[in-house]
């Protein structure tokens, strides 16, 4: 007896012990929960505006119906089921499935607007619940099915995430803290006024505002749009800086997207051509080639050199684009007509070391670091793997990848008198000035190269490949440069090819430099003369519809007007 007495308080003890040690943490949880209230407060998500203070992200309030399907009689099933399908739309029969379910809780429908859920309401359905919750709405773009500057703003998803673009970047400043009430209740279920009560207010996240102006924003989606279905193009985009600050004014792609829809949208399509993908930029690259050869000395606008159209560089044939000998030409005749051969002899006059070091300068083998999510970035080899043929190469834009974003902030060098501005599209967060715009640029190359670079690429305009970019006012007073790149699939080049111009006007005061990217394009009589799938029948034309869109929008008058 005395032995099955021990073993019995044995049970007991370890019994006691299992309950009031190894479960002490859950039941304490399940005894709080019985007499602790604790509802959260959500905190509203800061809105995003343009430079011009219209407010292009908006919080709107919408609702979710759900059910209690234990609440539920059997006899009652049917008019619920009736009820949430007219008014919702929703499936009757799959509501029935739910509603003889085991669930204590189920969403019927997620998200909809404010005469719906007053619907709901006249008809007192019982079992039935609404929630309020808070949804981003994107203003509409261009056509149907877009947003404006969806591939720049990304979206928030129904659990408040940011995904892409500046709602991914600025998740945490955008979202805010989110607050809460704490109380205890007695066994009536009254708060117990002596107890413990604990109230946080939610903070409310940070309001964006940006250096994109919409009304640009919409005519470059608009212009584009036109551009690349002209031009039986894939894809195209268009990226706008203010070249004194670094700050983008346009940022469109084609085709685009919905943010009011994501939830119904290709996934492929979030990733935006701008900063999300690489592209090899020919014959624009041709502009930071030539300014560095400037700059070092190597070379002068007018320097004379002898192009056969033809040279060889590590064991590799190099042709011009058009295969013709062209005797003894400047360097300003160079960029007019956009000679490889001249940029190889440029690069080479530098040096290998010093044309590297000049990448660098540009921001060429370094990320842009701009506030967007998602940049996509490959780095060049290093300055001794570099064989010659791939130094080559990239003097002319080829066999190097760059992104959009780092492509015109190189090109913005020049116009902005030899100075690095850093890309950004935020300007201020709240009332704090995005720092970029404090800190002192960086000099790349004198101003005086700049000025040598913006007199050729006015040549470019007047006399070469520009001539489809012109302006009527600004014939003679803007820049700028061509792109032809061909595209590699598995390592071998195809008939495909990227086209792109790049350019700024005024010349000496620009208001703003733009980039314009056509991916794939299949001009009407391409197939009989391959040139009209060259940037100056592609991306040129869209070029200039947008300038001459800016010039007007923005009162630009020429110098010395």
């Amino acid at each position: 007896m005395l032995l099955v007495a021990i073993v019995l308080a044995g049970m007991v003890w370890s019994r006691l012990a299992y309950w009031q040690v190894a479960q002490h943490g859950i039941l304490t949880t399940a005894a709080q929960a019985q007499y602790h209230d604790y509802a959260s407060l959500p905190a509203l998500r800061g809105a995003i505006f343009d430079r011009n203070m219209t407010q292009l992200v908006v919080n709107t309030t919408v609702y979710s119906a759900f059910v209690s399907p234990d609440q539920i009689t059997a006899g009652e099933r049917d008019r619920v089921a009736s009820g949430l399908s007219s008014v919702l739309g929703v499936d009757k029969t799959a509501v029935m499935t739910t509603l003889q379910s085991s669930a204590k809780f189920a969403y019927i429908q997620r998200r909809f607007p404010k005469a719906k859920a007053d619907q709901l309401r006249l008809l007192k359905l019982p079992g039935v619940g609404l929630q309020e919750e808070t949804q981003r709405s994107y203003l509409p773009g261009v056509g149907q099915g877009t947003t404006l500057a969806a591939n720049l703003l990304g979206f928030v998803d129904w659990n408040g995430n940011g995904n892409y673009g500046l709602e991914q970047e600025y998740q945490k400043l955008l979202a805010g803290t989110p607050g809460y009430i704490s109380s205890y209740r007695d066994l009536a279920n009254r708060e117990i006024v002596l107890g413990t009560h604990t109230h946080q207010n939610p903070v409310n996240g940070s309001d964006l505002v940006l250096s994109v102006d919409a009304n640009i924003q919409y005519a470059a989606e608009q212009l584009l749009a036109d551009g690349v279905k002209k031009d039986n193009a894939e894809s195209g985009s268009v990226l706008i800086m203010d070249p004194a600050t670094g700050g983008i004014v346009a940022w469109a792609d084609y085709p685009s997207y919905s943010a009011n829809d994501f939830n119904h949208t290709d996934p492929a399509t979030f990733k935006d051509n701008v900063l999300s993908y690489v592209y090899e930029p020919g014959s624009v690259m041709k502009v930071v080639t030539l300014s560095g050869a400037i700059n070092a000395g190597a070379i002068a606008p007018n320097t004379v050199i002898n192009d056969p159209g033809v040279i060889t560089v590590g064991g590799y044939r190099i042709y011009d684009w058009d295969r013709r000998n062209h005797g003894n030409i400047d360097y300003t005749r160079v960029l007019e007509s956009s000679y490889n051969v001249g940029a190889i002899k440029a690069m080479q006059a530098e040096g290998h070391d010093a044309f590297y070091k000049n990448l660098q300068a540009f921001g060429l083998t370094q990320p842009s670091g701009i506030d967007v999510a998602g940049e996509s970035f490959i780095p060049p080899p290093s300055a001794s793997a570099m064989g010659d043929s791939q130094y080559a190469t990239t003097s002319f834009g080829q066999g190097i990848d760059v992104n959009m974003v780092q492509m015109l902030s190189a090109i913005n060098v020049v116009a902005n008198g030899g100075r690095y501005a850093p890309p950004h599209v935020v300007e201020r967060v709240g009332t704090q000035v995005n720092p970029v715009l404090l800190q002192p640029q960086r000099q790349v190359i004198t101003p005086e190269t700049a000025a040598k670079m913006t007199t050729m690429m006015q040549q470019v305009v007047q006399h070469g490949s520009g001539w489809t970019s012109r302006v009527p006012g600004f014939q003679l007073d803007q820049c700028g440069k061509t792109g032809t790149s061909q595209i590699p699939v598995d390592g071998q080049y195809t008939g495909d090819v990227w086209t792109s111009f790049v350019g700024y006007l005024p010349a000496l005061h620009p208001r703003f430099t733009m980039l314009v990217v056509v991916r794939k394009p299949h001009y009407p009589g391409a197939d009989r003369d391959w040139t009209l799938n060259d940037g100056y029948m592609t991306a040129e034309p869209i070029w200039q519809k947008i300038a001459q869109t800016m010039v007007v929008d923005w009162h630009i008058t020429p110098d010395g007007h």
